[in-house]
């Protein structure tokens, strides 16, 4: 079982894919129920693959039974099981969310293009070679456009075009990026391109450097870092909650390929191309993070604030990345974990809002006093006070940490400024919106509002009390995250891990 254990993230949401397809003669309650139980069936797969990846060996599949570098190869170790818990929890509460709003019933295929988003993602999560990287990114892009313009409207589908256009071109210069490698190292198995990558002569060391600042702006573009995120606040902003939800996800693949492909790629055993993207990883993530902040500030709408805080905490992120020690890298995968499931559940809560608000919608502008008021302001205060970073919830922790892992950087003084300057800033907007939602109340209009859906208000409140259980287990979390990133450090494990990995007897 734990030598098949790689596979199953990627076949069981595949499965889930066909058999809700084949569900869909007998009508959507089947479809809904299938798709619930095949999330929570991953969802408990994914906790199991973690508690055995915690204990740092890797655990490599070879599909087809062909050894490394020469076949398909999956990798499980820590990073990759977290991230896939990740997807899991959020899988499962977005979909209870957009089965309890009835937005399945908007449009066809819902269930089966979430299964193959899931497919996709945990996919990317595993793979490890570059050009089925680039299969399984093909996959879940696939299947985001069609989740990301169900249930159809203006805006949803000028955001969609967007995400598309980039998007596409994202995956040309992919393909142009693996064939370099490929033409020059004669391999894309990711563990044997590190273990090439220091035997680079000196004349192939510029097109190779082409190709990794090549592989950065295709991943750049997936995580949305300064210049390539104009797509993301539309995207996000207009399609339904429990798909942006989901997406909060998604902007991590991006993160997650430029820790896995270059930190391994380009770590300490890469020679003179040792580190090559950090500085850049670096410098972007501190502009992203104050075009965020700046966003943040001049959204209009609630669902838009909502996105570029996603498009904050990206930008956190890159930071950690750039400050590039082993203390950084850990304080990072904290923050991911708050991060992901607060602004994905913080995108539930803006639905829920605007539809309390009726014809007002999300809009920042004075309306007749909600419905539920005093609940949805209590919940938005609690969920304000988490992803802007302010103390005693998660978000403060994770700040704390990766302040703590930036004093011995050189530019120290310039990271402290732009995170507390950003932090002020949306602690600022986030006031703001929650004055203009909550107070500034009008005494005429129509109270067209409805009243809360419960269970998707209980799907939401469970994502955001994710934020002070991470307070309270911040010991056996940050052990985890300690643990992960000593194991990314040394890299030369994970190329052992795969390279070593020997046959099954009878095979190839």
């Amino acid at each position: 079982m734990i030598s098949q254990l790689p596979i199953l993230p990627v076949l069981l949401p595949l499965i889930a894919g066909f058999s809700v397809l084949f569900a869909r003669v007998s009508g959507l309650k089947l479809q809904r129920i299938f798709s619930l139980i095949f999330t929570l069936g991953l969802l408990i797969l994914t906790l199991f693959t973690l508690n055995i990846a915690s204990d740092g060996n890797h655990q490599v599949y070879l599909l087809g039974n062909w050894s490394a570098p020469f076949g398909i190869v999956l990798v499980m170790d820590q990073l990759a099981a977290l991230m896939l818990l990740l997807t899991a929890i959020l899988a499962l509460f977005a979909l209870i969310y957009a089965i309890s709003q009835r937005l399945d019933e908007k449009g066809q295929h819902f269930h089966v293009l979430y299964q193959l988003q899931l497919f996709g993602i945990n996919g990317a999560f595993l793979t490890g070679d570059l050009f089925n990287l680039f299969v399984f990114f093909e996959v879940l892009l696939l299947a985001s456009y069609g989740l990301l313009l169900h249930g159809g409207g203006r805006f949803r589908t000028k955001g969609g075009l967007h995400y598309v256009v980039i998007n596409l071109v994202g995956s040309a210069l992919f393909l142009f990026a693996v064939g370099t490698l490929y033409g020059i190292l004669g391999t894309l198995n990711i563990a044997d391109l590190a273990s090439k990558m220091a035997t680079v002569g000196p004349e192939d060391q510029g097109i190779v450097s082409a190709a990794a600042l090549l592989l950065l702006v295709v991943f750049g573009i997936k995580a949305a870092i300064f210049p390539l995120y104009l797509w993301l606040p539309g995207a996000y902003a207009h399609t339904s909650a429990a798909v942006a939800a989901l997406f909060a996800i998604m902007t991590k693949v991006g993160l997650y390929a430029i820790i896995r492909v270059h930190g391994t790629l380009f770590g300490n055993e890469a020679g003179i191309l040792s580190g090559l993207h950090i500085d850049i990883v670096l410098v972007l993530g501190m502009i992203t993070l104050i075009l965020a902040a700046l966003g943040v500030m001049a959204a209009r709408a609630l669902k838009e604030q909502v996105a570029y805080l996603i498009l904050a905490s990206v930008a956190t992120l890159l930071i950690g990345i750039g400050i590039n020690t082993e203390q950084a890298l850990s304080a990072s995968l904290y923050y991911l974990i708050h991060s992901t499931l607060i602004g994905a559940a913080l995108f539930l809560l803006a639905d829920v809002i605007a539809e309390a608000r009726g014809s007002y919608a999300d809009r920042l502008r004075a309306a007749p006093v909600m419905r539920s008021a005093i609940l949805l302001g209590s919940v938005f205060l609690f969920a304000a006070v988490a992803i802007t970073g302010m103390p005693p919830l998660s978000g403060f922790f994770g700040k704390v940490l990766l302040l703590n892992a930036a004093i011995t950087h050189n530019l120290a003084i310039w990271i402290y400024i732009v995170i507390l300057t950003s932090s002020l800033l949306l602690v600022i907007a986030t006031a703001r919106s929650g004055s203009i939602l909550f107070y500034q109340v009008q005494d005429e209009g129509d109270h067209d509002g409805q009243n809360v859906n419960k269970v998707a208000f209980s799907a939401m409140a469970v994502l955001l009390l994710m934020s002070p259980a991470l307070v309270i287990l911040a010991d056996p979390v940050t052990q985890l995250t300690e643990a992960i990133a000593a194991q990314l450090t040394d890299s030369s494990s994970y190329i052992d891990a795969v390279l070593s990995q020997a046959v099954s007897k009878g095979g190839h």
